[in-house]
């Protein structure tokens, strides 16, 4: 059937392309859309029929491979060889047998002979390189005294060590610190048992995946979808490759798989696409998807920074998801199987993840959870927890709308979560918006005071719109100036410095396909068309809609990671069809339909075999813009409105008003990186740092409050009896960098109380402990845990505890500890103790600081284990406790 319709319509497809064949599209700086095909240089994608693309497009990465080599090495993968900006270089040179071979390195230490160079050569394919590294210094002292210290003061015990690994600019080597260790293609080896560690790469490695596929014909059967026919055979051809590639990625089980590269559920991905697309294109599969992520009655935070949530939190995207499938369904018993789900997960999210003073949610950036490539390098797990960000604030304002309604339709209480969406929406709007940048911050960062990012984050601004947060003035702000590049939006803007492109200096198609929503949801045809343009670009030359791309050549290769036929990336792909073209809106009384066609994308589409419900509709859509002229249902006039008691057959018949949005522009920014991040130290009262290229001044901040504009890089403290902490930050007259590290300067008048006096030592075994040992939290063991302490003045304090947790990496899995405070009785706040390494119980760090209210003389402090304070593995919830710490504040 398929061949057949193509026969019949080839020729009526060739006519077409005729007369639109010089009529560009989308004329971007690097590329240009045609009607049937998209040219980028040399390179070009053809249409030849609905079912049929060709491209010849390859990575421009394949043709050159620059001679110039930065790198480190990494005691059990982590980045503490040099301090962060400092690498190994060396310019690279073939010897006569084509191997490289570079001079015996110190660990720790610059070369004489390393250079900071532009390449001026490129190196072949599978040519060899040789790196050794002395690394006896670190053996001596694990043997001398069972502990290495490196440059920055941490120590690092025998029992801990895993192995040396290399990080670096060139393929194979990867920047990606987080996922460095346990990569044994990574890992210098010391054989002989010298103390020099080595390892030969293939530089260049030739990978056929690093090619594109040369064409794309339909494999699968996709009948059962709505059908689209339009006068643009590039948007017919895209549309049919992503249902395609939705087949593809449909399991045996029932369940969406997350790409080509990645199998199973994820929560963030699959829900994502269930409100792109795909509660409406495939509800069961995504009602058994979304059930795959429920443990307990509760959703699945299944990955994120140091042991998921409660430090990454915005599994609520699970409620954005099941509500859109309800929406479209009517399902009274799914509307009843969700409600306590997301209801249990949100009331747990309330005793943790809320802030009250400001009403936003603590944690890491929705889907952003690569911390390195979106935070300052400082910030571990408990830094990324006490953050407040866009996205996911966003992500939980809509949750609790969603909750509210819910609720409403099942006769409960629905005016706490209303009251509570409201509270978070003003909030966003108080704390991070940005008026003279006209979009919101990416997020609050810091330790006790948090300061303001005023990097853009793509996927929050879009949910600023969709979400009914930003109002119109600001809708049509932040759509004009949130910064898109030709290619299309970053995930974020401007860029962090050394830091490979993923997240940053990145790409996403799924981010893209939200940002696009937005724009349609605004009536801003300008910026509607540059980001429609950038998704076509992608999917068009690469021949399946990949995971990310990088951000300042529109190019795949060079990503830390990427997968073809990315789930979301799909999803956002059929969007531009459903959610823009056809302006599909689910919602309680009905479909609502509102198209978007601009002007460009022809004067007639059609869509066949949309199911709602028990309807099964055909839309024709005629002309363009924004607004509808006519409606007709079944040769009658009407509203563009599908009830959903709708059954049987609907012909529905829009006219556009054709008008074109004249006063729409959406400029292209150039690609740009913020300064890189100083680095603070403090000795005797006086602040010093480095110089950082291309700043004028720094400033100089205490407590979050600015104290000094300078252009000098060293500062005089202040000396107090209470907290104080310090950053600084570079800045020039139009960028800046993230601020450095907090200094913290601790008042004599401090508390510290021994751990080891409150309760069991348990069974773990660790090493560089402050006081006279150290106890085990478990499930099981010292679950409450109490100290009496006396202070000689009532007031303000900070609490705050030394911990270490070996039971997982510090990027990943599921297994961050979680504690209650109460002081005097009454809860203070929740303190996280995320994973800081696999098996690494002497690596020490501290909580998060939770502030209390403290009576002059005897206060009783207690940590508990609370039901809510369960993590996402809920059988391990372990840490070892070295001390607690209290701190007057004021």
């Amino acid at each position: 059937m398929q061949k057949f319709f193509f026969f019949l319509t080839a020729p009526l497809l060739l006519i077409a392309c005729q007369t639109q064949d010089s009529t560009p599209l989308y004329q971007g700086e690097n590329f240009t859309l045609f009607y049937d095909r998209v040219e980028q240089g040399e390179y070009t994608a053809q249409v030849h029929s609905p079912f049929h693309i060709t491209s010849d497009y390859q990575s421009p990465a394949n043709a050159t491979f620059p001679n110039f080599i930065e790198f480190k090495f990494a005691i059990n993968g982590k980045d503490n060889e040099l301090p962060v900006g400092i690498n190994h270089t060396f310019l690279l040179t073939p010897g006569d047998d084509g191997t490289i071979q570079l001079p015996l390195l110190t660990f720790g230490e610059k070369h004489e002979v390393e250079e900071k160079a532009t390449p001026n050569g490129s190196i072949a394919p599978n040519t060899p390189l040789l790196i050794q590294v002395d690394a006896s210094a670190i053996i001596k002292a694990f043997s001398e005294q069972g502990f290495y210290e490196t440059y920055s003061g941490q120590k690092i015990y025998k029992e801990d060590y895993k192995g040396i690994y290399i990080a670096g600019n060139l393929s194979p080597l990867g920047w990606d610190f987080d996922n460095l260790a346990g990569r044994t293609d990574r890992e210098l080896k010391d054989d002989n048992g010298d103390g020099i560690f080595e390892i030969t790469l293939a530089l260049n490695p030739y990978n056929p995946d690093d090619f594109t596929a040369k064409e794309w014909q339909l494999e699968h059967n996709i009948s059962s979808y709505p059908q689209l026919t339009s006068s643009v055979p590039l948007l017919d051809a895209l549309y049919n490759l992503a249902l395609d590639e939705t087949e593809m990625n449909i399991e045996a089980d029932g369940t969406f798989r997350t790409g080509e590269e990645w199998p199973g559920v994820w929560t963030r991905d699959v829900s994502y696409s269930i409100l792109l697309a795909y509660a409406f294109t495939n509800p069961e599969v995504a009602k058994t998807s979304l059930m795959r992520k429920v443990k307990n009655d509760r959703i699945i935070q299944d990955t994120g920074t140091g042991g998921a949530w409660p430090v990454s939190s915005d599994r609520t995207t699970w409620a954005l998801a099941a509500w859109e499938v309800y929406k479209v369904t009517g399902d009274e018993a799914w509307l009843k199987t969700i409600y306590p789900i997301i209801k249990n997960s949100v009331d747990d999210d309330f005793r943790t993840l809320k802030d009250n003073r400001s009403s936003l949610i603590k944690g890491e950036s929705s889907f952003l959870d690569w911390r390195k490539q979106t935070y300052p390098d400082w910030m571990n797990g408990v830094d990324i927890f006490e953050s407040r960000c866009l996205g996911t604030n966003a992500v939980h304002a809509q949750t609790y709308s969603i909750l509210a309604q819910i609720a409403e339709l099942l006769g409960e209480n629905s005016q706490p979560y209303q009251l509570e969406s409201e509270k978070v929406k003003q909030a966003i709007n108080k704390e991070l918006w940005m008026e003279d940048k006209g979009y919101y911050a990416q997020y609050l960062y810091g330790r006790n005071k948090l300061m303001l990012s005023p990097r853009s984050e793509a996927l929050g601004e879009a949910f600023t719109i969709l979400f009914d947060i930003a109002d119109n003035t600001k809708s049509q702000q932040l759509i004009e100036n949130t910064p898109v590049l030709d290619y299309g939006i970053p995930c974020i803007y401007p860029q962090i410095p050394d830091m490979p492109p993923y997240h940053n200096n990145g790409i996403w198609p799924f981010v893209q396909a939200y940002w696009n929503w937005a724009c349609a949801k605004a009536e801003h045809t300008a910026a509607l068309e540059q980001g429609l343009a950038g998704m076509h670009r992608a999917a068009a030359l690469f021949l399946t809609n990949k995971e990310n791309m990088v951000a300042e050549n529109g190019d795949f290769r060079d990503t830390e990671v990427n997968s073809n036929r990315q789930l979301w990336s799909v999803a956002g792909y059929l969007s531009s069809v459903y959610r823009i073209f056809a302006g599909l809106r689910f919602e309680l009384d009905g479909l609502h339909i509102k198209p978007f066609i601009p002007q460009s994308y022809g004067s007639e589409m059609t869509i066949t075999n949309l199911k709602y419900r028990s309807a099964n509709i055909d839309l024709s859509i005629k002309g363009y813009g924004s607004k509808i002229k006519s409606c007709t249902v079944n040769g009658q006039a009407s509203l563009a409105i599908i009830p959903p008691s709708a059954t049987g057959d609907y012909k529905v018949v829009i006219e556009l008003d054709n008008t074109v949005d004249a006063e729409s522009s959406k400029p292209v920014n150039s690609n740009r990186f913020s300064l890189k991040t100083p680095r603070l130290a403090y000795d005797r009262n006086k602040l010093t740092w480095n110089s950082i290229e291309g700043a004028t001044d720094y400033q100089v901040v205490r407590n979050g409050k600015l104290m000094q504009t300078t252009g000098n890089t060293e500062y005089i403290c202040d000396v107090s009896d209470y907290y104080h902490e310090y950053c600084v930050k570079a800045i020039n007259g139009q960028n800046e960098s993230f601020m450095s590290a907090p200094v913290t300067i601790l008042p004599a008048t401090s508390l510290s109380i021994d751990a080891s006096k409150l309760g069991d030592a348990g069974s773990i075994r660790a090493n560089g402990f402050n006081g006279d040992g150290y106890i085990e939290l478990s499930k099981d063991l010292n679950t409450t845990i109490s100290a009496s302490v006396s202070v000689n003045k009532a007031g303000k304090y900070l609490v705050q505890a030394r911990y270490s947790n070996g039971s997982g990496p510090d990027n990943t899995d599921n297994k961050c500890a979680i504690r209650t405070l109460h002081v005097n009785g009454q809860k203070a706040g929740v303190m996280v103790m995320p994973q800081r390494g696999k098996d690494e119980w002497s690596n020490w760090g501290n909580t998060n600081l939770v502030k209390v209210d403290l009576q002059k003389g005897n206060n009783e402090i207690s940590l508990t284990f609370e039901s809510y304070n369960n993590n996402m593995n809920r059988d391990i919830n372990t840490a070892l406790l070295d001390e607690l710490m209290i701190i007057p504040e004021q």
